[in-house]
């Protein structure tokens, strides 16, 4: 693109690179003269948008066609070109800068059009001599640099033809950031941010407020386009969201634009960022008061944030409350002096200064006879109130200003070096390649404050105000600062704000709300909804045993193992513990149980002792009858052992005193059984077996089995003992306190042992049940036994489905059942008799003989 502008104004310009040969060449247009201009020693050229409006026509291409002409003045770009010429009056009167050089200028008029501001352009390069000799290729250049233009679009233009002839182009109010590409850009320079930190700044100044639901409305220039893009990718890696982006141009016909505010009412963002020039959002502000549409929350970009004119138009009342960046303000001592002296006499002939006159005071100076007041030019420019003459607002004239002490300043080092070098005179002016390679070193303080110095991309320092507009005592808006952005800080220091006192719209005194969705609480988490952007979401609560203790948390974090979630699901706190304890209810009637059952034992046994020498208790073999009665009472205070928080040396007593007293009692009622048999086989003829099995051979056997199992409990506490353990994966919201087992073969060993014992014993007392004589006690022996291993085999499902304290609370119902069977079966019938039925408590009666 670059080779082809070259190419054009190669052509456009073929009159002055003529070769040598060539002795004379001829503008075929008409010559593009300046609205102001005075040349002096070195001259600087500038292009502001001075007119509005160029007025377009339709050529034939049959004869030579006339300048282009524009209308509607604007006064605030007439106003640019005052401050540059009060600059250079500065410079020129000082003895510190330049001493002995004067600076004069070319000023064009872009006129709002992009080929208009080209055409000028190329007039600052070349002249405006309608004919040229072959010497004109050995002068000096025409302009040693160029300030200009206002509009990014018409500068990137201007800067694409320059750049080739290393012609430096500094601009004021040129913003966009794709003037910072040296490669295409190679001689641009800019006193005014570039519009990536605006962008920059105005998400980060979104997030502060924390509006994630935005609109956005941009210029369709590259101003707006590019602001807006940068805005869009910064607010996307902040979490801001663009529900909508409409694009407006100030040519747009009335309808394209309703359909913009339509799209703007019926969102349900409040908040609408604005990044458009002055000229492209007066139509749209037009039709929003034509509508009365409030409530809308604006923030601005620097083209319009600090306009005079829309904060005192009373119809834009709705901006109330609008807050943006703005160029940081200044104040310039004797401009105000300076503007109100321009008058028509300075320049009879200039037409430029004629036409001002009359639009800001509504006259003319040609009595047209229609009505208009006829111009004395006795008006005084210091009675007016209007834009021009206003200097509270100097954002972007100091901007011109600066630009144009950058030059001076690069002019003055380079002369002072090369003076240095060599002796120079007037006539030996500095090369366009000298000038922008001293403008890329520049690096003073202005008297407003300012340092000035550029980067590598030919940007200054981004420096901006943070205003908000507040309502005024006579109903207008004034601008109040209420922070600053400042890109050489921290970033954490890059934006301060301070929001007291702060009107927003409406008149309300709290920050508008912005959101698609309403935060989510501390215990959700955010859930984006299919199809929509991420800024809306559902909230959705955090799972148990996850949290969430921040404000719109994207997910829930899982607590450690020891931890669970609340009941908000905002905090992990410890797990519940669980085990069966003496204080709970359950806990509290296995332990009376077991204590019954050890009394009930203990008052028998009392019992028994009494009337041992009763035919009952000696007919039943009463030392294993007590030796019974003494187990059955560990059995019931053994399930004690079960109760309570485990700890080492309970989880080892439990079991081993659960399967040694357990093996002792059935051992005990085994030799009963056996001794029950072997009384009957001793009363048959010839039989002497009784005496295999005598009170002797009992003790043996009982003591004998009961060691078998005191073996095995032994080689299971120094292989792999029982011991406390936190079972966290039974239940997820709180720790089971249990006994492991430790060894498995272990505790199913001790278990199989008893239950082989208790088979065997069923057994042999089912066989003996039908035996003659009252004394015979199988049958007893035999219900008992089959309690006994009716609820130590339910007992094993129970066990290993039961959760928690209920497996504990297991084990100790079969412990008591089946010692409570064992008590009742064998020996409440006997001290039923004992103590109510005495008189059956004979030898005869035993012996079944009437």
């Amino acid at each position: 693109m670059a080779k082809r502008i070259v190419s054009i104004l190669l052509l456009l310009l073929y009159g002055t690179f003529l070769p040598a040969a060539a002795q004379l060449c001829r503008m075929l247009s008409h010559p593009v003269l300046p609205l102001l201009s005075d040349e002096r020693d070195i001259n600087i050229g500038a292009i502001f948008s001075i007119h509005t409006t160029p007025v377009l026509k339709i050529h034939p291409f049959t004869f030579k066609p006339e300048p282009t002409k524009c209308i509607s003045i604007n006064t605030r770009e007439f106003k640019f070109a005052q401050t540059l010429i009060f600059a250079m009056e500065e410079i020129n009167n000082s003895t510190q800068l330049l001493p002995g050089v004067t600076l004069g200028y070319k000023i064009y008029d872009a006129c709002g059009s992009v080929s208009q501001t080209v055409l000028s352009s190329m007039a600052l390069m070349n002249g405006y001599k309608e004919t040229l000799h072959d010497e004109s290729c050995s002068k000096p250049p025409f302009v040693h640099a160029i300030v200009g233009t206002s509009s990014s679009s018409a500068t990137i233009g201007m800067a694409s033809l320059a750049g080739p002839f290393s012609i430096p182009v500094i601009s004021h109010f040129a913003t966009c950031a794709c003037l910072s590409d040296r490669k295409r850009f190679p001689t641009f320079f800019r006193t005014i941010p570039s519009d990536y930190y605006q962008s920059k700044a105005l998400a980060q100044l979104v997030k502060h407020f924390g509006w994630t639901w935005v609109g956005t409305v941009r210029s369709r220039t590259d101003y707006g386009n590019n602001g807006i893009a940068a805005f869009e990718k910064i607010a996307q890696q902040e979490g801001i969201c663009i529900e909508y982006s409409e694009s407006i141009h100030t040519t747009d016909p009335k309808e394209q634009l309703l359909k913009t505010l339509e799209v703007i009412k019926k969102a349900t963002a409040r908040v609408v960022v604005a990044f458009v020039t002055f000229a492209d959002f007066i139509p749209l502000l037009q039709l929003i008061a034509q509508q009365n549409i409030t409530g809308l929350q604006w923030v601005g970009s620097e083209s319009w944030i600090t306009s005079p004119i829309f904060a005192k138009t009373k119809e834009y009342s709705f901006l109330k409350g609008a807050v943006g960046f703005a160029v940081a303000n200044a104040k310039l001592d004797g401009l105000q002096e300076f503007l109100v002296t321009v008058h028509p006499d300075q320049g009879p002939k200039n037409e430029l200064l004629k036409e001002f006159w009359e639009t800001v005071f509504q006259c003319s100076f040609r009595n047209t006879g229609s009505g208009t007041r006829v111009c004395t030019g006795s008006e005084q420019l210091k009675n007016l109130q209007n834009e021009y003459t206003d200097v509270s607002e100097l954002r972007i004239v100091s901007k011109v200003y600066t630009a144009v002490y950058a030059i001076a300043h690069a002019l003055h080092n380079l002369i002072n070096n090369v003076n240095s070098a060599t002796n120079i005179s007037k006539g030996d002016l500095p090369t366009l390649r000298k000038v922008l390679e001293y403008i890329r070193d520049v690096n003073f303080t202005v008297k407003t404050g300012e340092k000035i110095f550029f980067d590598a991309s030919g940007d200054p320092v981004a420096k901006y105000d943070l205003v908000i507009w507040q309502p005024a005592e006579d109903g207008s808006l004034q601008f109040k600062l209420v922070g600053v952005y400042d890109s050489s800080l921290p970033s954490e220091k890059l934006l301060q704000v301070d929001q007291e006192n702060m009107v927003w719209a409406e008149n309300s005194r709290q920050v508008p709300v912005s959101v698609c969705s309403e935060s989510c609480p501390p215990g959700t988490r955010k859930a984006v909804q299919k199809g929509r952007p991420v800024c809306c979401y559902d909230c959705i609560p955090c799972a148990d045993g996850e949290i969430s203790n921040s404000t719109d948390s994207s997910d829930c974090l899982p607590c450690d193992l020891e931890y669970w979630s609340n009941e908000n699901k905002d905090k992990c706190v410890l797990k519940v513990t669980e085990f069966l304890s003496y204080a709970e209810i359950m806990g509290i009637v296995l332990s009376f149980c077991s204590l019954v059952g050890a009394l009930l034992t203990t008052m028998i046994s009392f019992v028994f002792y009494r009337h041992k020498e009763t035919p009952i208790v000696r007919a039943n073999n009463s030392e294993l009858s007590f030796l019974l009665l003494f187990s059955l009472t560990l059995c019931f205070l053994c399930s004690l052992t079960f109760i309570g928080r485990p700890t080492e040396w309970s989880c080892m007593l439990r079991h081993t005193a659960f399967g040694i007293t357990f093996v002792l009692c059935i051992s005990c009622v085994l030799g009963k059984t056996i001794v029950v048999l072997m009384a009957f086989k001793g009363t048959l003829p010839g039989s002497n077996v009784m005496k295999w099995f005598g009170p002797v051979q009992q003790r043996f056997s009982v003591v004998s089995l009961t060691l078998i199992q005191v073996i095995i409990c032994v080689l299971w506490l120094t292989i792999s003992p029982p011991f406390p353990h936190n079972n966290m994966n039974y239940y997820r919201e709180k720790i089971i306190l249990e006994c492991h087992v430790g060894s498995e073969i272990g505790f199913w060993a001790v278990l199989g042992y008893i239950g082989l014992l208790s088979i065997l014993c069923f057994v042999l007392a089912f066989l003996a049940r039908k035996l003659p004589d009252n004394f015979n006690e199988a049958k007893f022996i035999t219900f008992s036994m089959l309690i006994f291993c009716a609820v130590w085999i339910t007992f094993i499902p129970a066990y290993v489905s039961s959760p928690g304290k209920l497996t504990v609370a297991m084990e100790i119902f079969a412990i008591l059942a089946s010692s409570f069977g064992l008590l009742f079966c064998i020996f409440v019938p006997k001290s039923y008799v004992i103590l109510v039925k005495p008189e059956q408590n004979t030898k005869k009666n035993m012996m079944g003989k009437p």
